[in-house]
């Protein structure tokens, strides 16, 4: 017969693990459910140095390779902060979170805003580092001072966000107990589906100036018109003033309904070819084509709640460990904790999802182009610019790749050229 204590920590790692797994089994099935209607285009294997030179390719992977390190160090400084709140919360820290749980919404909504920060600062020295390497190799245009200033408006906006959800949690776990999970499923996706909506008008002009095509640009025009072929409702067509914080090269497409839109970045608008650009146009338009952005809302729906059991039964054992009353703004470290890595968890799957969502894309762009040199050309650009790295580390890949690596992007080019259109 086991010690009490001992068969409560083996019941608490089991429900534990198995959340985990079953949020693993969940997330793979959105993945199989949500799999893009158009199949992508089977990459025809190519060779990195046939399309890349010996001295790009070390140049890229002397840069790339740092900064993977540097964003692992900057989630592990994130992650250690709150389990050293949830576990091992420091005295003042402790007696703070005791105070603010005389009012345990409005507290609990405190105490969000101030871990965000720290949990800001925590990262702080490896994002530093990253940026100084960026501007080192020419891929930042910002210096220190705009780019500090980027840092704490980030931050506000996190605190402020971390406060309204915490304040959220705080009176669900009150209202519901245990079963906080259930609804807070129902609150992720509607927050989901408000950002992505919000975000085009509220949040990103925060940083950047978005100015509307002109409706007598030529750009204009052959965004239009091969929307219409595509026969897709574009939105509106955005220039964004990217380059006054970075080099490299991107598009993408954001919004939901009325701020539905596809933003060009200005240094993309400048920097390539015209039939370069018109791929990248056919790629975003790919994405309106097959509702990829619902289908994003629509995977959060599929994970969430298993996503949330799980992060409930982790946060709870550790917030007995800290002696910390569910229900209280001492608890929220360990919530925090727990979802922090959910999210990190059902990332895996969702960028699993994300690549072949990508792949859809670049396949939907050769077919409205009907120009895999184009797209060829375009991956080209796009690495030599952005010094991505053509072919990246398999585990980096699968743990963090959101595209396809360049390598199979461009293989999938000329797999359509050679089978022909």
């Amino acid at each position: 017969m086991g010690w009490p204590g001992t068969q409560l920590r083996t019941n608490a790692a089991a429900r534990v693990g198995f959340a985990a797994v079953a949020a693993v089994v969940v997330a793979e099935v959105a993945v199989w459910l949500l799999r893009p209607g158009q199949d992508p285009i089977e990459p025809a294997p190519v060779s990195e140095s046939d399309y890349f030179e010996d001295g790009q390719l070390e140049r890229a992977r002397e840069y790339r390779a740092p900064q993977r390190w540097l964003a692992l160090a900057a989630i592990g400084a994130e992650g250690a902060v709150l389990l050293v709140l949830a576990i091992g919360r420091p005295a003042p820290a402790r007696r703070a979170l005791e105070r603010l749980g005389r009012r345990p919404v409005l507290g609990a909504a405190a105490a969000g805003a101030v871990i965000a920060l720290l949990v800001e600062a925590a990262s702080l020295a490896p994002r530093l580092a990253a940026h100084e390497r960026a501007v080192d190799f020419g891929l930042s245009s910002q210096s220190l001072g705009p780019w500090l200033w980027d840092v704490g408006r980030g931050a506000a906006i996190a605190a402020g966000l971390t406060a309204a959800g915490a304040a959220l949690l705080m009176a669900l776990v009150r209202r519901f107990q245990a079963r906080w999970w259930i609804p807070g499923s129902v609150a992720a996706v509607a927050i989901t589906a408000v950002m992505v909506w919000l975000a085009p008008v509220v949040l990103n002009p925060i940083f950047n100036r978005f100015d509307v095509l002109p409706s007598d640009s030529r750009l204009r025009a052959e965004v239009l018109e091969l929307a219409r072929r595509a026969g897709v409702d574009v939105g509106d067509v955005y220039r964004v003033d990217a380059s006054r914080r970075t080099t490299t090269l991107n598009a993408y497409v954001d919004g939901l309904g009325p701020t539905k839109r596809v933003v060009l970045y200005d240094n993309l608008i400048e920097g390539v070819e015209r039939d370069e650009l018109q791929s990248v146009v056919a790629h975003e338009l790919g994405h309106v084509a097959h509702d990829d952005i619902p289908r994003g809302i629509a995977f959060v729906a599929i994970v969430a709640p298993f996503g949330l059991l799980f992060a409930r039964e982790l946060a709870a054992p550790l917030a007995r460990r800290a002696g910390a009353p569910t229900g209280t703004p001492a608890a929220l470290p360990a919530y925090f904790f727990g979802i922090a890595v959910a999210s990190f968890v059902l990332a895996v799957p969702g960028n699993q999802l994300s690549r072949q969502v990508e792949a859809s894309a670049d396949t939907f762009a050769l077919e409205l182009t009907e120009d895999p040199r184009a797209l060829i050309d375009l991956q080209q650009r796009l690495a030599e610019t952005n010094l991505s790295d053509p072919d990246p580390p398999d585990v980096f890949e699968f743990l963090f790749g959101t595209h396809p690596p360049t390598v199979e992007r461009i293989g999938a080019a000329v797999a359509y050229r050679d089978e022909g259109p």
